[in-house]
Parts: structure tokens; C-alpha cells; sequence
């Protein structure tokens, strides 16, 4: 294998049900090691999350520069009303890509070339 391929399968890094000040730092440190070399995609799987305040939709977006600086991808699995609001409010939606499910995240391909 050559080492500028990319690895065929996405990352999935499952986050907690609340992401509030007091794990947003944990949630994005595993988040952002998850761009290792060769990684392509990373799902942010939120299906389960319920609650994200301030500080987690900072860390998402912190995320997603890590993504863009290694020329990667991430995604979001977004179910609850509650997490699609905040990402509203903030304008968030408008930057990250966010799925209703964790098989449409799958579904959405391959990402684009560096």
C-alpha cells in the first residue's frame, strides 16, 4: 500500500449522551486524534447524544479544522432536535456536515480528494 492512500473505511468515535464544559475537552481531544495519517472520514456519531451546549459545538468545530488541515472529512450523526437546534443557533449546521442517521453518514461516500 502506497502512503498516500487513504484508508477505505471511516473512523467512528460514539460521544457521550451530554457534551457540556465538563467533558467537551475530552470529547474533542478524541475526536481530533481520530484524523490520524490516512484517515479520510470521521463520523462524530451523536445518536445518542441529547444535550451539546457551547462548548461541545466549539469542539465539534475544532474538529472539523483538524479535518480540513489533513485534508480529511468529518461528519456528524445528528438525531436529537435538541443538538440540531444548538448547531442552528450557532450557524454550525452551515459548516459541518450533519446526517440524520449513522448509515446515511456511511452512505454519503468517500470524501473528496485532498
Amino acid at each position: 500500500m502506497r502512503d498516500l492512500e487513504r484508508l477505505p473505511r471511516p473512523v467512528i468515535v460514539p460521544l457521550p449522551a451530554e457534551i457540556d464544559i465538563a467533558n467537551g475537552d475530552d470529547v474533542g481531544v478524541r475526536l481530533r486524534a481520530a484524523f490520524a495519517p490516512r484517515v479520510a472520514v470521521v463520523i462524530a456519531d451523536l445518536g445518542l447524544t441529547v444535550f451539546c451546549d457551547c462548548a461541545g459545538v466549539r469542539h465539534l468545530l475544532l474538529a472539523h479544522d483538524t479535518a480540513a488541515a489533513t485534508g480529511a472529512e468529518l461528519r456528524l450523526v445528528v438525531q436529537s432536535g435538541c443538538v440540531r437546534r444548538i448547531l442552528a443557533v450557532l450557524g454550525a449546521d452551515r459548516v459541518l456536515r450533519v446526517y440524520p442517521s449513522l448509515g446515511a453518514a456511511l452512505m454519503a461516500g468517500p470524501a473528496p480528494e485532498a
